[in-house]
């Protein structure tokens, strides 16, 4: 059984191998190990602190195998996007030229540079082993954050975003990138990617100052505008089937969509219930289910759990791996939209 849980101050020599196999276009993981350190101990603070703010904290999540306790996946939130340095992104807007004189009329599109200063809660850094994809696992590492949410709502803004990954190649090749930026910019798009986790004062320095107009961009450049790098599509899918839906914004640098929902609508946090565990025994007859407790700032699993109006009955191996007794509280959601657990809601 694997574990989702809260990162820990010694994980860091395990974790930086993981990012290592990482590909070109996870921006958030193009960092030094000096910069993982420092988002481990700030995360590993986020974790345990007593103030349910949004603070920008970063919340970093590992997977970890039951048996050996080997890291194979993680994934993060940003509790909010900005402040000190603005997040950035193209907004897509289109105007309309109109010529009374020769009754023509042209609608254009246009990007234009949005600087968020006050930004929303962002989820990103999903990255699992190839070995490990399947069989649930991807899907428990991503909606783990948001069964967190649940838990601490207060800590996290109203509005929730992703970046997903634009169109590129295995070598990091961007079209959207060599059409427009890499002008600007004077370097190939994997060096600018890695700059941005370093410092984004860069980007304001360079950036055209006017907006872009599409028509001028080719036909083969404007097609992957707001689209996705092929193995970013089931994660697109899964998380629009959670509430997610496209928005007008891409990202400055490969294109790739933004994608955006209301906290409180997304269908994982909405469905993630309070329930006391009243019983742990050696099996369980009941669908899996996604199962998490706040020990060790936060755990979860895949795992029966069979419910009872405000109980349920969990599994020794559930139990041992979320290191829950009986009586204590967890949270329990179904792990796709369709299946509700109609008990009493999350607070």
């Amino acid at each position: 059984m694997d574990i989702v849980r809260a990162v820990k101050l010694d994980d860091l020599d395990q974790l930086w191998d993981l990012i290592e196999q990482s590909t070109y276009g996870l921006t958030t993981l193009q960092i030094s190990k000096d910069q993982l350190a420092d988002r481990v101990e700030l995360s590993n603070f986020a974790f345990t602190r007593k103030v349910e703010k949004a603070s920008g904290d970063p919340y970093v999540m590992v997977m970890e195998e039951a048996d050996g306790g080997r890291l194979v996946g993680l994934s993060c939130i940003f509790s909010k996007t900005g402040g000190y340095e603005p997040f950035y992104s193209y907004r897509r807007i289109h105007e309309s030229h109109h010529c009374e004189h020769l009754d023509l009329k042209h609608d254009v599109e246009v990007l234009i540079l949005d600087k968020l200063h006050d930004g929303p809660t962002e989820i990103g850094s999903l990255f699992l082993l190839p070995a490990f994809r399947g069989q649930g696992r991807g899907r428990l590492l991503s909606l783990s954050r948001f069964i967190f949410m649940a838990m601490h709502p207060k800590r996290f803004s109203e509005r929730v975003i992703a970046e997903m990954r634009g169109v590129s190649t295995d070598e990091g090749k961007s079209l959207f990138w060599d059409a427009i930026l890499e002008h600007f910019f004077g370097m190939e798009f994997p060096q600018a990617d890695r700059l941005s986790t370093i410092s984004k004062r860069f980007i304001e320095d360079l950036m055209p100052r006017h907006p872009i107009y599409t028509c001028l961009l080719s036909e083969e450049v404007r097609s992957v505008m707001g689209q996705v790098h092929e193995n970013t599509k089931p994660a697109l899918a899964m998380l629009e089937a959670e509430g997610f839906q496209k928005t007008d914004c891409i990202d400055i640098f490969d294109g790739g969509p933004m994608i955006s929902c209301q906290r409180t609508d997304i269908q994982v946090v909405k469905r993630t219930k309070v329930i006391r565990v009243s019983g742990i025994a050696p099996s369980v007859d009941a669908p899996r289910s996604m199962i998490a407790s706040s020990v060790g700032g936060f755990r979860a699993v895949l795992g029966a759990a069979s419910i009872d109006e405000q109980d349920c009955v969990v599994t020794e191996q559930v139990a041992t791996c979320l290191k829950v007794n009986l009586n204590d509280e967890i949270r329990v959601t179904s792990l796709y939209p369709a299946i509700t657990l109609d008990k009493k809601t999350s607070s």
